[in-house]
């Protein structure tokens, strides 16, 4: 049994345990509370250290990037477009105009209200006449929702989750307006024609923005509408009578060559316009949107009025003023003379004319001609005659020679020549005969004369005659191989035989952009999918098609000595002068010179000697005699192409393209250059394209 001195002294012990317990609970609670307090005062001290941080990066370090964003938002820059340049011919005839008319704009002030442009609109509404009244779905919801307090009924009609998020937090004012715009039941924006027409003056002046202008689109303003406008100004927040221009094209022989502008309403093209935004355009300037129009846009454009207005802390207007003075944008020169393209036009409505009515021409789609000057590149004529298959008319088409491509022929053979020389196929004026060149498994090709007999030629008479065999034989030689009657092609040297042709070509011009300046240019059919047969006809013109303007810049390169020159139809840049003249001139479009080609002077001497003899020589075998001339001496290449029509009821009909390509010094020292093409003509003997060569060069010779 325990004593009672052992159970005494047990308790005491445990309760001595129990105090020490205590005792160190007690004093280990103030340890704990100042460590969370000094914890505390940590994390205060070190936010505040961060917040110090940002303010010091915000105030002192980037102090210019937060300053630009206050001034950003208190400051707007408004660009304003001036009249555009004009285009004239190479007589300073007037092709396009800008016509003053009154219209009525509307400068959008940062303070004005919804409510008050509405009412303006409904003013307007009556004062003026409109030609059209179309607005779309959201447009007559917006105005709708202009009058302030149908606005606020619509927001507060609005379920909750269309006002703020799941946490109560209102939604953004953007977020609220657009759900409040599907909110607007159809039949409260049923107009009547009346009202649509406030909704479409409402929606016009809604889209610009904050002190920017808006020429309102109106009916042409009576004198009767003018004289009120002006008179209910006041009452008219923003609204005033101003004089505007509106583009017109003259009805000419080269307006398809001008192109088109856009209208403010349309303003930036979708695709162009980021470019154009940073070069200083506005959304809604008017930009050229094809041809000349487009591609001297910054030329044309006028400089832009620049107006920085800064408002203070109120909206309130504390300054405006103007940074950059406007100006009328610069005229263009074209090298092109009206009248001579005209002539040119009438020349070949005059051959085609004459080729349907004897039935020639019946499934051809016209004909068409470049004329250059081959030294500069200066284009003087680009004429087209397009006509519909079995039509008895036809219509001016003067983009066909930049956009349509047609096989060429025998056209091509100055380059071929070209072909061998640069590869070592052929030497100086080599002599080869021109006989049949049969294949294993193919048709027998054959020059238009071979069936006289063969007969050993020289590269200037192959030119002369146009030898279709002596190409064929440098093409044999590209491939690697010497023509043997019977003989099988081998491919191993195909695409290095196709690429040295292509290539030679392309020196010349042909299937490659001739760096025209007009957008829209083609650059030819070059088909990748090829045989070795194919490399055969490529070299007399029967497989790859090229454009008008090709074949010119093509002849202009062995006219001028050897030089591919970009042609170009605009000659001078020029200050616009005062009441719409032509003004002084501020600088020449210079010839631009692409390359120089793969031959010497002895070369270059027996294609403009083969040329030469195609139109003048006296054998019966020269096959441009038609396109000799008394009063200009011409040199030129014809080309015949074999090709295929389809006739209405789907029936292949054998057709041939009649092209032909000539230069010619006129009296006034100008080296002409003409490309001629007349595809898919039924009669092959037709002199058709080589009669419009000679008109066109004596058209020249005696107005120049």
């Amino acid at each position: 049994m325990t004593s009672f001195w052992e159970k005494n002294s047990q308790k005491w012990k445990i309760w001595r345990q129990k105090r020490k317990e205590k005792r160190a609970n007690k004093s280990r609670k103030p340890v704990n509370i100042s460590r969370r307090v000094y914890l505390l005062f940590g994390v205060v001290f070190v936010l505040f250290l961060l917040l110090f941080a940002r303010l010091t990066y915000m105030q002192v370090y980037n102090k210019s990037f937060y300053t630009k964003k206050l001034e950003d938002n208190s400051k707007y820059t408004v660009r304003i477009a001036s009249e555009r340049g004009q285009i004239f011919d190479a007589k300073g005839v007037a092709l396009t105009t800008n016509q003053s008319k009154d219209v009525i704009t509307f400068t959008r002030s940062n303070l004005v209200s919804s409510d008050t442009m509405k009412k303006v609109a409904e003013k307007l509404a009556t004062m003026v006449t409109l030609t059209e009244t179309k607005v779309t779905a959201r447009q007559k919801r917006d105005f709708y929702l202009a009058d302030s307090a149908t606005y606020k009924r619509v927001v507060n009609d609005l379920p909750k989750d269309k006002k703020t998020d799941k946490f109560g937090n209102k939604l953004a004012e953007a977020t609220i307006y657009n759900n409040a715009v599907d909110a607007v039941p159809d039949e409260a924006v049923d107009y009547t024609e009346d009202e649509l027409k406030i909704v479409y003056i409402y929606s016009q002046m809604n889209a610009v923005s904050n002190f920017s202008t808006v020429t309102l689109k109106t009916a042409d303003l009576t004198p009767d509408q003018i004289a009120i406008v002006a008179a209910k100004q006041k009452e008219l927040n923003g609204v005033t009578v101003a004089k505007d221009w509106e583009r017109h094209t003259s009805d000419s022989a080269l307006s398809p060559l001008i192109g088109r502008v856009s209208s403010s309403e349309a303003g930036l093209p979708q695709e162009d316009a980021k470019d154009y935004l940073k070069k200083g355009y506005a959304l809604n300037d008017r930009v050229g949107t094809s041809y000349l129009e487009k591609e001297y846009e910054e030329k044309l454009q006028g400089k832009h009025t620049v107006r920085e207005i800064t408002v203070d802390k109120e909206g309130k207007v504390d300054s405006d003023k103007i940074t950059q003075k406007g100006s009328k944008g610069n005229n263009l020169q074209l090298t092109i003379d009206l009248d001579f393209q005209k002539g040119v036009e009438d020349i070949l409505g005059q051959q085609l004319s004459s080729e349907i009515s004897e039935n020639k021409a019946t499934y051809s789609e016209g004909m068409y001609a470049v004329v250059m000057n081959a030294d500069t590149g200066a284009v003087l004529a680009m004429a087209g005659q397009k006509h519909e298959q079995g039509a008895q008319d036809f219509k001016a088409d003067a983009l066909g020679t930049i956009t349509d491509v047609f096989i060429p022929g025998s056209v091509v053979k100055g380059a071929t020549l070209t072909a061998g020389w640069r590869s070592g196929a052929i030497y100086g004026d080599q002599v080869l005969t021109d006989q049949p060149i049969n294949i294993a498994g193919s048709p027998s090709i054959t020059s238009w004369f071979t069936e006289k007999g063969s007969r050993a030629i020289t590269a200037t008479q192959a030119l002369e005659y146009s030898s279709n065999t002596y190409m064929v034989q440098i093409a044999i030689k590209l491939l690697g191989q010497q023509y043997v009657p019977g003989m099988s092609l081998s491919t191993d040297n195909m695409e290095k035989a196709m690429t040295t042709l292509r290539d030679t070509y392309a020196e010349f011009g042909m299937g490659v952009s001739t760096g025209l300046d007009l957008p829209g240019e083609s650059e030819g059919y070059i088909s990748k999918n090829y045989n070795v047969a194919n490399v055969l006809t490529e070299a007399f013109g029967q497989y790859d098609s090229y454009t008008t303007i090709q074949l010119a810049q093509y002849v202009a390169s062995i006219a001028n000595g050897g030089k591919r020159v970009a042609p170009h139809i605009v000659g001078g840049i020029y200050d616009a002068g005062e009441n719409g003249s032509l003004g002084t001139l501020s600088s020449t479009v210079d010839t631009r010179v692409l390359n120089n080609l793969s031959l010497d002077s002895e070369q270059l001497g027996i294609i403009q000697q083969g040329f030469n003899d195609v139109v003048n020589s006296g054998s019966s075998l020269a096959t441009g005699k038609a396109m000799a001339s008394s009063i200009i001496p011409i040199s030129g290449k014809t080309g015949t192409a074999e090709t295929y029509a389809t006739d209405g009821s789907g029936n292949s009909v054998t057709t041939v393209n009649l092209n032909a390509v000539a230069y010619a010094t006129a009296k006034d020292g100008t080296k002409l250059a003409v490309g001629i093409m007349y595809p898919h003509a039924l009669d092959w003997k037709s002199k058709a394209h080589q009669n419009a060569v000679k008109a066109i060069m004596e058209l020249y010779q005696n107005t120049h």
